[in-house]
């Protein structure tokens, strides 16, 4: 290994002195707190990168390059012009409804230009690695393929969410292996944990996904970027009139000549702990497109289709009607909650059109009878229906009070797919509507670029459980540290049929959830989701109030988030601050633990924590609400059940 470096370092003094455009062998890049170097061969048959960090071959050299249709590859037999240098950029980012209001990150950049008229955009962060193609060709131009390697040491243990295709609801659990021994016949889908030994955790994500499709990883010996080829032909599916590709090209994009690719990133981490609070793909995002947002509300949501629209003790038959509506409007104004949503039904399905509503929905009553209430409406729509009268769509229901769309069934990451999209969120924030996206890939930083969206799905959320029995509590402590580091996720939590391991049945129309009713609610605190979902009934939340009203109090919105501890797969607990109010939540696994809280993140003085625990050796119904006095220099031991939670509101 240490011959190796020492390799890959040659240059690295000319280098760090280039100030004009020069083409050197090699370009170093180092983090600006000198932890990690990145390095780029310019010469020889192929542009290939590598990583260096805590003195350790994080990633060893690993191609980039495109494939072009006329047969140019970029990347192939480089012939580097010139490098252009800038050290320690300081970004400060606005970031609205995100983990945190604003942030702040340093990098060094290079650009790299070759002849043939395109570039490479190299950055190093003191938290991750990024590349990214950039081409000025005249003409437009197709990609027959993309490299990107990323060549770990083949002992690494890795966390992998397998894909059944690259077509899919990109909602999948993790399973760990070395990286030798991943499953070659499946595509994996970003991000992708990597644990490195002495050089630290790694995922592997990619940001500013636009106009491209997205990237899979396969291993065949080696760690390789996978692309959904464009489609070439569609059909509609009777049940939604859902689009689905029926055939696709030879090649994964048809792209204007002159643009930029996708960032192709690392994140980089010493702990588990720093992974939930990765900035990198946010940041790599392209910045707001919209403007002024000061239209959109963050929140939470009353729900029906989780819970079959299961209201009891009520003088109207529950269902897709205006009564039924009318009861989960009530519900969410006793509560404070500022949305109901009207998802599949309001609008029959099978009709495929977007402006029809069914008899028994008299929408424009709907949203005056919520606006009245101070509530907001969603309306579900499948995002190709959608689009097929979307500008239509977009003013008559902005016009109507509605407040926005979930869109569902994307199903897909390619090109077409991922331009689908774009148009949707241009179309909504023209007329200030807001979008809750599901059956959508991992999120890549457009809600930097498009903040009207206020959640995604593409998370194993709390849904599976209505026809499955996965290990949910494990899946809760693993998630937030890979697929959360790439945006929101809507797991639509706040299930009330809570139970453990040996009691839980599957039952579509009367759903439970895995682990306790106090891990149901730490997952307000843990999950990014400007918009989170009250999933159950509404009769069952009217039967514990206590826990109700707590669950409603907690925000969505936040000026600062903290990891305060935990282990991927284990354990976590998250801290989050608004308006002087912390808000802390921690879950674990099927094991029992006891979990010591320090809060030391806490200003001077004493401060209230109203703590919310399970009841130790308790139902996973039960759970105990107390008030403790706390400070800076207090810590706290919690116990867990297994599969256990505990929040705490701290004032």
């Amino acid at each position: 290994m240490k011959s190796i470096l020492k390799t890959l370092c040659v240059g690295l003094v000319a280098v760090v002195a280039v100030a004009c455009c020069q083409a050197p062998e090699s370009v170093v890049l180092t983090s600006p707190d000198g932890v990690t170097k990145m390095i780029v061969q310019l010469e020889g048959d192929n542009l290939t990168w590598a990583v260096e960090r805590n003195g350790a071959l994080a990633v060893a050299p690993s191609k980039m390059a495109m494939e072009l249709e006329d047969g140019t590859i970029l990347g192939a037999a480089p012939k580097a012009k010139c490098v252009k240098n800038k050290k320690n950029v300081t970004e400060k980012i606005e970031a609205p409804f995100y983990r945190q209001a604003e942030f702040s990150e340093v990098y060094n950049e290079a650009l790299v230009k070759f002849e043939g008229g395109y570039a490479v955009r190299l950055r190093a962060y003191n938290s991750g690695v990024a590349y990214r193609f950039e081409t000025k060709f005249g003409n437009p131009i197709v990609v027959k393929n993309e490299v990107a390697e990323f060549n770990f040491s083949p002992k690494a243990e890795v966390l992998a969410a397998y894909s059944d295709g690259l077509s899919n609801a990109f909602q999948f659990t993790y399973t760990p292996s070395a990286l030798e021994e991943m499953n070659g016949e499946k595509p994996v889908v970003l991000p992708l944990y990597v644990d490195m030994g002495q050089a630290g955790k790694a995922l592997v994500c990619e940001a500013d996904l636009e106009a491209y499709p997205g990237m899979f990883l396969r291993y065949d010996g080696q760690l390789k970027g996978e692309f959904a080829p464009l489609p070439d032909s569609t059909y509609i599916h009777h049940v939604r009139c859902m689009e689905r590709v029926a055939t696709r090209h030879d090649y994964i994009a048809s792209v204007e000549g002159k643009r930029t690719f996708p960032w192709r990133l690392v994140v980089l981490a010493d702990e588990d702990t720093e992974l939930p609070v990765n900035n990198l793909v946010y940041a790599l995002g392209s910045p707001n497109r919209i403007g002024d947002y000061s239209w959109v509300v963050p929140g939470k949501s009353a729900w029906e289709w989780w819970n079959d629209w299961g209201l009891t003790d009520v003088d109207f038959t529950p269902g897709i009607n205006n009564q039924t509506y009318k009861h989960y409007i009530d519900f969410a104004a006793k509560y404070g909650l500022e949305y109901v949503i009207l998802d599949e039904g309001w609008s029959a399905p099978k009709e495929g059109d977007v402006m029809s509503t069914i008899d028994e929905i008299d929408l424009p009553m709907l949203v005056d009878y919520a606006a009245e209430r101070n509530v907001n409406i969603l309306i579900w729509a499948v995002a190709n229906v959608l689009e097929n009268k979307l500008e239509e769509a977009c003013a008559h229901y902005a016009a109507m009070g509605v407040k926005g769309f979930k869109i569902d069934f994307i199903d897909r990451d390619d090109q077409y797919a991922v331009e689908r999209i774009y148009r949707i969120c241009e179309a909504a924030a023209r007329h200030h509507l807001v979008l809750d996206i599901h059956g959508i890939y991992k999120p890549t930083g457009i809600n930097r670029t498009f903040p009207n969206i206020v959640n995604f799905e593409g998370v194993f959320g709390l849904e599976e459980v209505k026809w499955s029995n996965p290990d949910h509590p494990e899946y809760d402590v693993t998630f937030p540290y890979i697929r959360m580091v790439q945006g929101f996720c809507d797991y639509t939590q706040g299930a009330y049929r809570n139970a453990y391991k040996d009691e839980f049945k599957i039952d579509y129309y009367n759903p439970m959830s895995q682990g306790t009713r106090a891990h149901q609610a730490a997952l307000y605190v843990v999950c990014d989701a400007p918009v989170s979902m009250l999933c159950d009934s509404p009769s069952l939340y009217e039967a514990d109030q206590e826990c109700t009203r707590y669950i409603a109090s907690i925000p969505t919105e936040f000026e600062q988030t903290k990891v305060l501890s935990g282990k991927v797969g284990e354990s976590i607990v998250t801290a989050r601050e608004a308006n002087g109010v912390w808000y802390v939540g921690g879950m674990t696994d099927w094991s029992p633990r006891t979990i010591e809280v320090d809060f030391g993140f806490l200003g001077e003085g004493t401060y209230t924590a109203q703590v919310m625990t399970d009841v130790v050796g308790g139902k996973a119904t039960d759970y105990e609400i107390k008030n403790v006095e706390v400070r800076a220099d207090s810590k706290m031991s919690v116990e867990l059940n297994a599969g256990g939670g505990f929040v705490m509101i701290i004032k």
